[in-house]
């Protein structure tokens, strides 16, 4: 099976078990099961939207137990499946993906700063800005003295 194919199916399981947890989960499992439905030999959308159900209900289990192995378990359990259904019919691939991108939440682009500076009086040297700085070679203490320069 073609490593796209298999990432695809990775991703498909992981963004459809993120979703079971969220307020749109309905949405999504009548939109996975009608998916799955199409594929050939899959069954009716009524019984999916079960299946899916019941591996909510597991996740739910698993999450409030605090078991990550119940948690990964579901979610390779649908990989699985979504590998299967990929190797079975390639040509699914094109609606899973246009699924998941509609269905997946939206990234996070970080937080937006405008920052603007003036400079003035009799400045001499370098001037840095930045937004996060962080190496770990460096202590936290202040140095001792005054800075060189």
């Amino acid at each position: 099976m073609e490593a796209e194919l298999v990432a695809l199916a990775a991703t498909g399981a992981s963004t459809l078990v993120q979703q079971m947890a969220t307020d749109g989960w309905a949405t999504v499992r009548r939109r996975m099961a009608a998916f799955l439905a199409r594929r050939r030999g899959a069954g009716d959308e009524a019984a999916l939207e079960g299946e899916l159900d019941d591996s909510r209900a597991d996740l739910v289990v698993a999450q409030e137990e605090g078991d990550q192995d119940g948690v990964a378990g579901v979610t390779t359990a649908w990989r699985l499946r979504l590998r299967r259904l990929l190797s079975e019919d390639p040509a699914a691939a094109a609606e899973l993906r246009a699924l998941l991108d509609e269905v997946a939440p939206e990234p996070d682009r970080g937080t937006v700063w405008h920052i603007h500076n003036n400079m003035s009086g009799d400045v001499h040297g370098m001037f840095i800005q930045a937004g996060y700085v962080n190496d770990a070679r460096t202590s936290s203490a202040p140095p001792a003295g005054p800075l060189p320069g």
